[in-house]
Parts: C-alpha cells; sequence; structure tokens
C-alpha cells in the first residue's frame, strides 16, 4: 500500500478515489481533506471521467474526523467547501460511496455528500458525535433527513447509534447491499453504468435533482429548463437518438 494518504485510479471512465490510512480507520484529517478535494475536482475537470467512487483502504471506510489532528489545530474541512471539500459542494460528476466496515461520523457524513451507496452487509453507518457532546456539523444533520425517515434521522443523530447495511438499504439510505469484500467492485460496475450515459444528461440530471428543493414551486419547471435545454440542443441529443435508430453503441462528445 502506497504511503500516500488519498490513492487515485482510473478504471476506464470511472475514477476511485480511496482514502489510505488504514492503520487509522481512515481518519480524516487536513491532507486527507486535500487529497480528496483535488481528487473530485480532477474528476470534474477531465472529460474522459464520467462518474467517481470514493472509498476506504484496509475494509473500513472512514471513522470520521482525526480527532488527534484536530486536538492540534487541524481540520478536514476545505474552505468554503465543507468536509473533504464535498459535503458543501459535491462534484457535477456522480460521485458513488462504496463503504465496508464502517462509515461513522465525518465519514458517514463522507458517504452522504455521494450520490449512491454500495455497502457490504456487516457495513455499519452512525453518527456518534453527541456522545462526545460534538455535533454532526458536516452534513449529516441537514443531509440525513432528506435521505431516511425523518425519525430515523433523528433516532441516529440524538442516540449516535450505527445501523448496519441491510437496515439502511430497507430505508433507502444504500443502494446495494453486497458481500463483505465486493462493495469496491460493485460500486466500479454500477459507476460503469452511469459513466455509459449521455455526460451532460447525467450531470444535467443530477443538478436538477440537487438544486429543485431549493426552488419556488411556481419556477420549478422554468429553471428545469433552463438546465436542460442546452442537453436537447446539444450533439450528443442527436448522436443518442441516431445511435437508437442504427442499433449501435452512442459516442458521446460531450457537446
Amino acid at each position: 500500500m502506497s504511503d500516500d494518504v488519498v490513492l487515485v485510479e482510473r478504471r476506464g471512465a470511472v475514477q476511485v478515489v480511496t482514502i489510505n490510512r488504514p492503520q487509522a480507520r481512515n481518519a480524516l484529517d487536513a491532507a486527507v481533506a486535500r487529497g480528496v478535494a483535488d481528487a473530485v475536482d480532477e474528476l470534474d475537470a477531465d472529460d474522459d471521467l464520467r462518474a467517481g467512487v470514493l472509498t476506504g483502504a484496509g475494509g473500513f471506510f472512514s471513522a470520521g474526523m482525526d480527532l488527534k489532528a484536530f486536538l492540534r489545530g487541524e481540520t478536514p474541512a476545505i474552505a468554503g467547501r465543507g468536509l473533504c471539500g464535498i459535503t458543501r459542494t459535491p462534484p457535477r460528476k456522480p460521485l458513488i460511496a462504496a463503504v465496508e466496515g464502517g462509515a461513522l461520523a465525518g465519514g458517514f457524513e463522507l458517504v452522504l455528500a455521494c450520490d449512491l451507496v454500495v455497502a457490504g452487509r456487516t457495513a455499519r453507518f452512525g453518527v456518534p458525535e453527541v456522545k462526545r457532546s460534538l455535533v454532526a456539523a458536516g452534513g449529516a444533520a441537514l443531509l440525513l433527513p432528506e435521505r431516511v425517515p425523518r425519525a430515523l434521522a433523528l433516532e441516529l443523530l440524538l442516540t449516535g447509534e450505527p445501523v448496519d447495511a441491510e437496515r439502511a438499504a430497507a430505508v433507502g439510505l444504500v443502494n446495494r447491499a453486497v458481500d463483505d469484500g465486493t462493495a469496491l467492485d460493485a460500486a466500479v460496475e454500477l459507476a460503469g453504468v452511469v459513466a455509459a450515459n449521455g455526460p451532460l444528461a447525467v450531470a444535467a440530471t443530477k443538478a436538477i435533482v440537487q438544486s429543485a428543493p431549493s426552488w419556488a414551486p411556481q419556477e420549478i419547471w422554468d429553471r428545469q429548463d433552463e438546465i436542460v435545454g442546452p442537453v436537447f440542443a446539444s450533439e450528443d441529443a442527436r448522436e443518442g437518438s441516431a445511435a437508437f435508430a442504427e442499433r449501435r453503441p452512442p459516442v458521446w462528445r460531450g457537446r
């Protein structure tokens, strides 16, 4: 295993970002934050990359903020961008969490910043901040009630007790619960399915889903039209229709 605290690799059109501090259960410090932020910036900037996967090394996703680093004055937040640069400003392209072992505290908040979640069946998800007289301010208190029923969100936030992947899948937090040790491969496979689709359409769809809750009811259709109009007028839209008619795989150009 490399000494780098964040590893980045490419699997076709999929970028895989691995938090690489297994000796510390992939706890988040300033170096990890910068590594993840730089990786997702590359994801969005590179036209050859269509989707990303975020995971942790050593069979554990992340135990959250490195409290020893916190006591030294470090923070895993990027100014204006949130935890690891993704909780306040997630990437434009789809990001999938591949979770083994545990995603706890800030680690869970990174999961909530992702669009889809694949997890090993015994993986655990939790926000234990209240047990340390802290608040899950990296996104869980804001985002968790949007992802699961409010009562379950409050249970997790107020008790600090985790839930396993099977329960998380039952309430819609996890998209796919898979055999332990296979979450990364399953997430890359899912990312590949996403990456095969028209990149303009995928990015526009994510933008609508993210933005629509903040739109006033009387403006939602107009705001959506602003986003989808350029997609329907694009070369890729014509290519998608032509490829369907000609029964061949489409060749996307992102324009």
